[in-house]
């Protein structure tokens, strides 16, 4: 099977900046965890939506500075939030600061209360993952011609510069976040190097990675390309639990885990992590070389 690969997330909402600095650092320094993640809200998703709550790009290139070998994106940015050929440029520098260790984390938008309060259009589902599917082109072309030039229906550039472009060759992994099996996987099947279903019941994963590999068949890539991903909510009282949970996401094909940590952060989590999650099942399920 495909090598496991652990990461953990801290939502930048009712904590500070300092909290999850501690946490980021810890899991840098755990070589078993391979990638840590933030989310793209302006608002709290838990509790009171007026509590504190980060912008995640910002703090994104905050952790990249100081952390030294994890991957770190954000699980996933809202295309809608920032016009795609700015987001190129935000995260290229990223990718520059970190030296090269962005996952470009991106999904088509959906909360509405956010939206409206910004004035932010939120269009129709059809149209968000048709911009979605433009804004991936977009973002690469940018990433990889000298001056790149894109008519789309929804978005225009012209000998636009994007430099210092981001360091990955020939970009940054693209991670597509959601499960929509007309649109989204569709998307996904061109574009990421991992796909990311958060908050399904197992069998719902079995299912859209399915439908993934369809998209993949008609378009003529090997879908073993792409990485299935996941996310779980840990739950420090019965870490054996969430082991269990993510034994059942290995058993249907996903192999790329995000491990959610929610506020406020439990003392030693991270070391805990390791211990009861992550080093027993690397050791369960070894890849022989």
């Amino acid at each position: 099977m495909t090598k496991l690969s652990f990461g953990i997330k801290t939502a930048p909402q009712n904590t500070t900046y300092e909290a999850m600095q501690e946490i980021w650092l810890a899991a840098d320094a755990e070589p078993t965890i391979e990638h840590a993640w933030l989310f793209d809200h302006f608002y709290s998703l838990t509790g009171d939506p007026s509590g504190p709550c980060l912008e995640g790009w910002t703090v994104l290139a905050a952790l990249a500075a100081v952390t030294k070998r994890i991957r770190l994106g954000l699980m996933v940015t809202s295309n809608t939030y920032r016009f795609p050929p700015v987001l190129a440029k935000i995260g290229a520098t990223v990718d520059v600061i970190s030296k090269g260790r962005l996952d470009f984390g991106i999904g088509a938008g959906w909360h509405e209360q956010e939206h409206a309060a910004y004035g932010i259009p939120l269009y129709k589902t059809g149209e968000r993952l048709r911009r979605l599917e433009e804004a991936c082109e977009l973002i690469t072309r940018m990433w990889t011609e000298p001056s790149a030039t894109f008519e789309g229906r929804y978005y225009q550039i012209k000998d636009a510069y994007c430099e210092p472009k981001p360091i990955q060759k020939p970009v940054p992994p693209f991670v597509i976040g959601g499960g929509g099996e007309q649109l989204t996987l569709r998307i996904a099947a061109r574009y990421a190097s991992i796909w990311n279903l958060p908050g399904s019941p197992v069998e719902v994963f079995q299912h859209k990675s399915k439908v993934l590999d369809e998209h993949c068949a008609a378009i003529g890539r090997d879908p073993s390309t792409i990485v299935r991903s996941t996310q779980l909510v840990v739950n420090p009282d019965n870490l054996a639990e969430t082991r269990s949970t993510v034994q059942e996401f290995i058993a249907v094909g996903a192999t790329h885990f995000i491990l959610n940590i929610r506020t406020p952060y439990p003392t030693q989590i991270i070391k805990r992590i390791v211990a009861e999650i992550i080093e027993p099942l690397l050791s369960q399920y070894a890849v022989e070389e």
